[in-house]
């Protein structure tokens, strides 16, 4: 028996919330398509944007008033214009109805508990749970980061160890969602008027564990980026904000 894994199955509802939050997921990544295919179009055609490409007001507006002196490159421009906005508005929906339904949610304390942690947004923080399930199965935070896939590969023979880079094993959309977040411990440490109103409401060990946090994960950044580390495998490696998630509090699993 001992040889045995534990394969943690979600209940219906579970896995109807978990389904909405992937349906919200794949949307985003349709969205990030359109888009790509958009600035493809235009290098190819030599059209340049001179402001800040982000994709916000200014460059919506640039959008809509731009035109191609041919015909059938406008239509082909329109229609990957609309098909940006079509998935835009899809993504509006579905983040919507993930905050309707998020309250009913048995899981809505914890995403609103990591919500305290730099960079853990609701999307993020509800993607995550939806993937993990309950966060008290692992046993401990190395078991946590193993299902992630965030633990250094192994090739080892006898008394020789060999580390690689991560397994990239488990959960992919979890692990890119972390890694994500992570990204956001490359500034200075500070608690912003954002995180201050999701604090809001949050027992004060939740609020302390988080600032622990982000000291160590800011102060962790800076060590190995003056050492020569690369900032993408700095933040690949990242774990330490889930380790506070399997810790002693148990507030975190209420």
């Amino acid at each position: 028996m001992d040889d045995l894994a534990f394969v943690h199955v979600p209940d219906e509802r579970d896995e109807a919330f978990r389904d909405l939050v992937r349906a919200w997921g794949a949307a985003k990544q349709d969205l990030q398509h359109a888009k790509q295919r958009l600035k493809s179009f235009l290098r190819v055609h030599g059209v340049r944007y001179t402001g800040t490409a982000n994709w916000r007001d200014a460059h919506r507006r640039w959008r809509s008033e731009f035109t191609f002196p041919e015909g059938w490159s406008q239509l082909a421009f329109e229609e990957h214009r609309r098909s940006i906005e079509d998935r835009l508005a899809q993504c509006q929906r579905l983040e919507q109805a993930l905050r309707d339904a998020a309250p009913q949610w048995r899981f809505h304390p914890v995403v609103k508990a990591l919500q305290a942690l730099r960079g853990v947004q609701f999307t993020v923080a509800i993607g995550l749970i939806a993937e993990t399930g309950d966060l008290s199965r692992f046993d401990n935070p190395r078991q946590l980061m193993a299902w992630l896939g965030v633990v250094p590969s192994e090739y080892s023979s006898g008394a020789r160890i060999r580390q690689g880079g991560i397994t990239k094993a488990g959960n992919g959309y979890a692990r890119r969602l972390l890694v994500e977040a992570a990204w956001s411990y490359r500034y200075t440490a500070k608690v912003s008027r954002i995180i201050q109103v999701w604090h809001e409401g949050l027992p004060k060990p939740i609020i302390d564990r988080a600032w622990d946090a982000q000291l160590r994960l800011c102060r962790r950044y800076r060590k190995l980026t003056q050492r020569g580390k690369h900032p993408n495998g700095v933040v690949r490696r990242w774990r330490g904000s889930w380790r506070v998630l399997s810790g002693t509090s148990p507030e975190w699993h209420r």
